[in-house]
């Protein structure tokens, strides 16, 4: 059984930041890739950021880039995503997501087959 766990969710005001937490744990469980993704009311899941651990690539979402940063630990399955300059459109449940399965896309949600229960992200303006 893999539990993935997100923390760090909250109230912020516009320009304000906050850092998004994540543990995936499972007795023998390992991952290619963690990600990070984000449904806001009324609107589809949509990819944010993400960290291919093989070639330690990171990915992200244009409406994101330069303002997120992914950053994790492979061999402790964690991963963080610190969050700057944040906008009301940033607003939305961010979920943590785990890959233990190759052939996807990072950005690709169908690819990742351990999800989070999701932590609210909720920017003021």
């Amino acid at each position: 059984q893999v539990q993935v766990v997100e923390s760090g969710g909250g109230l912020v005001q516009a320009g304000g930041s906050l850092r998004l937490s994540c543990v995936a744990s499972g007795r023998t469980f390992s991952s290619y890739r963690m990600g990070w993704f984000r449904q806001a009311p009324g609107k589809g899941r949509e990819f944010v950021a993400a960290v291919r651990w093989g070639p330690g690539s990171t990915y992200y979402a244009d409406s994101v880039k330069g303002r997120f940063t992914i950053s994790g630990d492979n061999a402790k399955n964690t991963v963080n995503l610190q969050m700057n300059s944040l906008q009301p459109e940033d607003t939305a449940v961010y979920y943590c997501a785990a890959a233990s399965q190759l052939g996807w896309a990072s950005s690709d949600y169908n690819g990742y087959n351990y999800w989070g229960q999701g932590t609210q992200v909720t920017v003021s303006s």
